[in-house]
This record gives C-alpha cells, structure tokens and sequence, in this order.
C-alpha cells in the first residue's frame, strides 16, 4: 500500500511535497498571505494528482496511433496535448510529458485567483514557471541529471514565451534512445518542455557504436511504454568527432522543432561538449540568455 502524500517546508521555507515518484520543490512570490494560499492550493491540488493518473496508466503508456480514447483527468489531457504536435514525426506517448504536466497542473492551482510577482514549480528537473511584468527567474541548465552540477544559466524574464524548462538525457530518471548526458529546453510550456527534451536527447546518438551498450526497455521495466525499443543502459569512451556528430544530430532534431515553434531553445550537453540550439550562442534569438561559466555547486536546475 502507498504512503500518503507528504508535504513540508525546507530549511529556506520552500514548499516540499512528495508522492510516489513524485517530488515537488515549490517557491512563490509575493505578499505573504498571497504565498501561503498559494502553496495551500498547490497541497490540495497535488494530493489527488497521482491517484488521478494512476486510474488512466495503462492508456497513458499507449501508443496513441492504435487509436486509444483521449484521456479524461486534467493532468493527463495536459500530457497528451503536449505530445500530439510531435506524434507526425516520432514516436511519443503521453508519458513522456508527466513530469512537465504535473508541475503546470500543480502551478495552474497556485495562481489561480492570486497576486504572485513570481512562482515556480519544479519536479525533479521540469519546471514550471509564472512571472508577474517585470519579473525574471535565472534557470540553472544541469550537465548531467543523475549527479548534476551546473554548465550553464538561462535568465527568462516575463516578456520572454518561455514558462517551461525540462531535462532529458541517458543517465536521468526516464529511459533515452540516446546518449546525451543532458538536454536542457525551453519552451511556452513545461509539458512541451518535457515531451521535446525526450525526443531531442533520443537524437543525440552514434548508432551501432560498440561503446555504447543499449537493451530493450521491458526486459528493465515491463510496464514501460517503450516496449521492445533498445534504451542506452551505458556509454563508454567517445572521440570528438563521435561527440560532435551525436550533437550535431540532435541540434538538427531540436532546429526542426525550434522551427515549427514548438520549442524557444535547447541546450545539448555530451561529455565535456554543448551545443546551443535557438540563437548565436547565447539564446538571443529567443530572448532568452545564457552564460556557460565553470561548475558551479551541485543542483537540480537552480531556481533564483
């Protein structure tokens, strides 16, 4: 039987609830009556949100193509909007946009009726983002998910389309086709976010490479919606050229949907490599800024 949601407050007064696989850290701004409604409605909201999607697994996992119904709960629609757009072109199913989805969902509860100059909500990596005019967040990009330091920030401030970063790669919680360590998107929602970062960090690949060693994705998780598809279990010693060519074939993924307006920027990292997707170097394009400094101190996107 499966503990109950918990919920918390951190050391800093960050909100912390948990259920399941789910882990939100949560932060709002604004007067203080303003922010505890806020995470009131974000505790209420989050206490029912994985039961509710629980109850719709089995079509979640589905490929949408067999022609399965359209899901009813709210979290759910959300996951299977996000990935209709890239359905023409790649195989996705709802699942690869629930961590973004949960954290809108969850976000949508707290601004609802409220004056908050800022607020994110951010599960394990997707954020969520709301920002009052004027406002900005600067958005910390991780090198690698499963032990992460910082290669990079992304300042997003209101007039900006952004309101949603996800991270996807090979070592993260999810299953990848690829052998990015991370890729880092930005888009108009964290649901999109999440769907794009899958499909870009799939593309960042050297196929048949003998260092990098892949099984099929039910023989390490029955239940996973990849079937029979090879996920990348390990990645041993890559040239620069294999490196710059795995990046170079996700960065076309990313154009492609950059193109089509369903992402703002990408950033792919590959061992000590990154490449930027959606401007000059610095997300200019997109209005969007980043600086790649040294490491800095560990984190799961920084949010300030």
């Amino acid at each position: 039987m499966r503990a109950p949601p918990q919920q918390g407050r951190l050391a800093d007064g960050r909100l912390h609830l948990h259920d399941g696989p789910i882990d939100l850290i949560i932060e709002a701004f604004g007067e203080t009556s303003a922010v505890e409604a806020a995470y009131a409605a974000a505790w209420r909201r989050f206490t029912s949100v994985l039961d509710e999607l629980c109850a719709e697994l089995p079509l979640l996992r589905a490929d949408p193509s067999a022609g399965s119904p359209a899901p009813l709960g709210p979290a759910a629609r959300r996951m299977a909007a996000a990935v209709a757009p890239f359905r023409a072109r790649r195989f996705l199913t709802p699942m690869a946009a629930v961590a973004g989805a949960v954290a809108e969902e969850v976000l949508e509860a707290m601004t609802n009726g409220r004056r908050l100059t800022r607020a994110y909500v951010n599960n394990g990596g997707d954020v969520a983002l709301h920002l009052g005019p004027g406002e900005s967040f600067s958005i910390g990009m991780v090198d690698r998910p499963d032990c992460p330091s910082l290669f990079g920030r992304a300042t997003i401030r209101a007039a900006d389309r952004v309101r949603g970063v996800a991270t996807s790669g090979w070592r993260g919680r999810s299953f990848s086709l690829g052998v990015a360590d991370a890729v880092t998107v930005l888009a108009t929602s964290a649901a999109l976010a999440d769907a794009a970062a899958t499909l870009i960090a799939n593309a960042v690949d050297v196929p048949g490479h003998p260092a990098i060693e892949r099984a099929p994705a039910c023989d390490l998780d029955p239940q996973s919606d990849l079937g029979e598809r090879r996920v990348t279990v390990a990645v041993g010693r890559l040239t620069p050229d294999e490196i710059q060519r795995a990046l170079a074939a996700g960065a076309a993924e990313a154009e492609h949907w950059g193109g089509v307006g369903l992402i703002e920027a990408a950033a792919l990292r590959l061992g000590e490599r990154t490449r930027l997707v959606g401007a000059d170097g610095s997300f200019y394009k997109f209005g969007v800024r980043a600086v790649l400094p040294r490491n800095e101190a560990k984190a799961r996107h920084a949010v300030g």
